[in-house]
């Protein structure tokens, strides 16, 4: 008989499930979803008790240890002053010609965003969402991965904070809207933020989330997101993580894909000391197509993990995946991703790349792409590299007057632009060249 059990509670967890019982016994927000609030949050806490936080006898979990990562559970922050919201603003990345929401040690500051009406678009705080019944708050929740998942049963548990947003059937949003997290202050805090979007029938938007925080804070900072994109919709989704390098990361992305419909992602990883991007997405309509990519830049001794699972549920679909690594120092970096085929999706491409580049000798990338077929007329394929830069292509360019960093920068540029390419949005496109321009002459200086 196999026996399985949990190892007994770190510290952290015990703290974490302390906090987990006061936010289930503080008092709900009023209004007609109140109870659901309540019991989804209820849900969340007890089984997190249960299972408590990933670990290395998970699979999932087996690069990134969050129990021997996550030490300390830090506590809620203090409410936001006016000298941390301006202290914020100056701060946040700056993205051209977009709407801006900014959250502030994780809470929304409604003066600092621009939450005004637009035809086609609405956005609510979380709170008034679940107060009035409006928006999409209906779907809050539904988006779950096929096995359970302690951060986000964390992020559920701690459920206060966050925005709905709805784009309409048909329509087209003109400005990217941003989402701008930022912590300040000098005391480490845990954050826990959740974005439900909806984009309806035939409509297109971008959305661009991003993460900075003071340099030096151990806070911790934990975010979920739910997409719901319509038949025939059209959604771009950019994250940009540069968080403090003391910092820990815990990302949640569930997409539901409609029918006809057209998604790309795009995530670019400058910060955090160790971060974590769970991606699930689902494909629940036929013709559709998701391209899902990302650029990830380490050094010292940072740790990053992208794992993501792609579920073809219906036939006649096409998924990319394409995901950049630089990995300077001692960083490592993690890439798990899985494509799964179910019987009835005839008719499926889909093609899944990781590829690495070491510039240091003590430098470590983890690869496991997985494909799991069930069908039989589908074309699939994954890759993985890993190795250091061309030596004859920084000679060639070292012979033509350029010094050897200058070489091995533009070399590194060229790498993770093959990436940001696909990034639509001109103005998007060329922040994220910059972005990641920025770090490369951080790390020459």
């Amino acid at each position: 008989m196999n026996i399985h059990a949990n190892p007994p509670r770190t510290a952290a967890e015990e703290a974490l499930v302390a906090h987990a019982d006061q936010r289930v016994a503080a008092e709900p927000v009023a209004g007609p979803l109140a109870g659901r609030l309540g019991e989804l949050r209820r849900a969340a806490r007890d089984a997190f008790a249960a299972n408590g936080l990933p670990h290395r006898r998970v699979e999932e979990w087996k690069y990134t240890d969050l129990r021997a990562l996550l030490r300390t559970a830090a506590p809620a922050p203090a409410p936001v002053s006016t000298a941390d919201v301006a202290a914020a603003g100056a701060e946040a990345v700056a993205f051209p010609d977009v709407r801006r929401i900014l959250f502030v040690n994780g809470q929304l500051v409604a003066s600092a965003s621009d939450l005004s009406a637009e035809a086609g678009l609405s956005i609510l705080p979380l709170s008034e969402a679940l107060a009035s019944g409006q928006g999409a708050i209906e779907k809050l929740n539904t988006l779950a991965p096929q096995k359970y998942d302690g951060v986000l049963a964390l992020n559920t548990a701690f459920l206060d904070e966050g925005l709905v947003i709805r784009v309409d059937a048909g329509a087209h949003i003109a400005r990217p809207v941003h989402i701008a997290h930022v912590v300040t202050g000098t005391e480490a805090s845990a954050t826990y933020t959740r974005l439900l979007v909806d984009v309806g029938a035939g409509a297109k938007a971008t959305f661009v989330e991003s993460f900075q925080g003071t340099e030096g804070v151990a806070y911790q900072t934990n975010d979920a997101v739910e997409l719901f994109v319509g038949d025939g919709a059209h959604l771009d989704y950019v994250r940009v993580q540069e968080e403090s390098l003391s910092a820990l990361h815990l990302a949640t992305m569930m997409v539901e894909i409609g029918h006809e419909t057209k998604l790309h992602t795009f995530t670019l990883t400058t910060g955090a000391k160790a971060s974590r991007v769970s991606l699930y997405g689902r494909f629940s309509g036929t013709h559709s197509h998701a391209g899902l990519r990302g650029a990830t830049l380490l050094k010292g001794g940072q740790h990053a993990d992208m794992t993501l699972l792609l579920d073809h549920a219906v036939s006649n679909c096409e998924s990319r995946e394409l995901f950049k690594t630089v990995l300077a120092d001692e960083s490592r970096g993690v890439f798990q991703g899985k494509i799964v085929v179910r019987q009835d999706a005839q008719k499926t491409d889909g093609r899944m790349m990781s590829q690495a580049l070491l510039l240091g000798d003590e430098a470590e990338m983890d690869n496991k792409p997985e494909l799991e077929i069930f069908a039989d007329d589908v074309q699939c394929g994954h890759g993985a590299t890993a190795g250091s830069l061309d030596e004859d292509l920084l000679f060639y360019l070292k012979a033509r007057g350029i010094p050897a960093k200058e070489a091995e920068a533009l070399l590194i540029q060229a790498f993770v632009g093959e990436a940001i390419e696909f990034v639509e949005n001109d103005g998007l496109r060329d922040a994220l060249i910059d972005r990641a321009e920025g770090w490369l002459k951080k790390r020459v200086a």
